[in-house]
């Protein structure tokens, strides 16, 4: 492919090929970017408008979207984005992001799955724990899968579970104990038929514990990623004899970014925050509105173009900064105040918090709740 490009361009050098493509990742992005081709990305919705300039049928085919990615590349090729390669933390990150946030998508089916299992036979391990993915739950579920079984189980297997998951506010007695009570009288066979569904997953484990320790497992990975992504840091301008701070540690200082929070920006929006690039991330994040007017008619939308996972993160950043920051605090009750929805203050005070983002990466500084106060007449 790469002696193909070099003949078709007559060039001397690889990167004075550029290269359009619609999928920026990929092992064919990859071995062009390794090779020194220029290769930038453009988004398939913005794709099909520029074809509405060859035609207006509707036709689409292989060999007129290479033409109309060439001479869009050609004229405005602001509407491209270059694309780098990615640092080897990054990637990791991301792939244990993502995998953490789907187990843990898939662990919340299985427990409302299993929810409706026990509430049609064992209605009592239900008033034992409200969360049915908890490990020691499941442990005693595969110990006691019927009440029949749960009626023998002895006094040491429940102590046993308790201590292993370090469980102190229910005692061995306290479980045995509602463990013991009547069951209620079922049809012949529901017992049977309730019961046997939870090892279609997994022979050796339940398929909501096989869940829930994948989902641990890749949550750890990857909130050591970013204690070692020494590839994040900008390289701004900072006063003088001021230590200046890596990205992660600049980002975790901030009010309302936990470890999920951090792995999902640092996974999600490399570029945008090593660029410092603000009206980006907004608009990745979808706390941008977008403007529709058209005469005397003005409307302002919620963006829906986003980033679903960056959106996500940044719900939750703002939800738990109006707990702890007085500022963000005091935004979401004054927008409240004039009518506009949670999820609405919510995006505003995102907003916020990114453009605060952006300004401590330039510095490299870390959050200061009483600078605000100090700046402030």
């Amino acid at each position: 492919m790469a002696a193909f490009l070099m003949a078709a361009s007559r060039a001397a050098e690889p990167g004075r090929v550029h290269v359009a493509i619609e999928i920026p990742h990929g092992p064919v992005v990859e071995a062009l970017i390794e090779r020194g081709f220029s290769v930038r990305a453009i988004n398939p919705k913005q794709m099909d408008r520029f074809r509405d300039r060859f035609t207006m049928a509707g036709a689409k085919d292989d060999s007129r979207d290479a033409e109309v990615m060439a001479s869009s590349l050609r004229t405005d090729p602001r509407c491209f984005r270059r694309l780098v390669p990615t640092d080897p933390v990054v990637v990791e990150l991301r792939e244990f992001s993502r995998i953490a946030e789907e187990l843990g998508i898939e662990r919340n089916r299985l427990a409302n799955r299993l929810r409706e299992q026990l509430w049609r036979y064992f209605r009592v391990l239900l008033e034992l724990e409200d969360d049915m993915s908890a490990e020691w739950l499941l442990q005693l579920w595969e110990a006691a899968p019927t009440p029949q079984k749960a009626g023998r189980l002895r006094e040491a297997s429940v102590t046993a579970i308790l201590k292993r998951c370090r469980i102190r506010r229910l005692t061995a007695s306290d479980v045995r104990e509602a463990l013991k009570k009547p069951p209620l009288s079922l049809a012949a066979g529901t017992v049977e038929a309730a019961s046997d569904p939870r090892r279609f997953a997994d022979p050796a484990h339940p398929p909501a514990q096989s869940a829930d320790q994948g989902h641990r497992a890749s949550s750890r990975r990857a909130h050591r990623s970013p204690r070692s992504a020494r590839g994040i840091r900008g390289d701004g301008e900072i006063e003088p004899g001021q230590k200046k701070q890596r990205d992660p540690v600049v980002l975790a200082s901030l009010p309302g970014v936990g470890r999920t929070v951090l792995a999902t920006l640092l996974a999600e929006a490399p570029d945008p925050l090593q660029r410092r690039d603000y009206p980006a991330l907004r608009s990745l994040t979808g706390v941008a509105p977008v403007t529709r007017r058209s005469g005397k008619s003005w409307i302002v939308v919620r963006r829906q173009a986003c980033h679903p996972r960056l959106a996500n993160a940044v719900y939750h950043w703002a939800r738990v900064a109006i707990q702890h920051d007085p500022k963000s605090r005091a935004k979401y009750a004054e927008l409240r105040r004039r009518g506009h929805s949670h999820g609405r203050v919510l995006r505003s005070v995102a907003d916020r918090l990114l453009n605060v983002a952006c300004a401590m990466l330039k510095s490299g500084t870390l959050f200061n709740p009483a600078l605000a106060a100090q700046k402030a007449p």
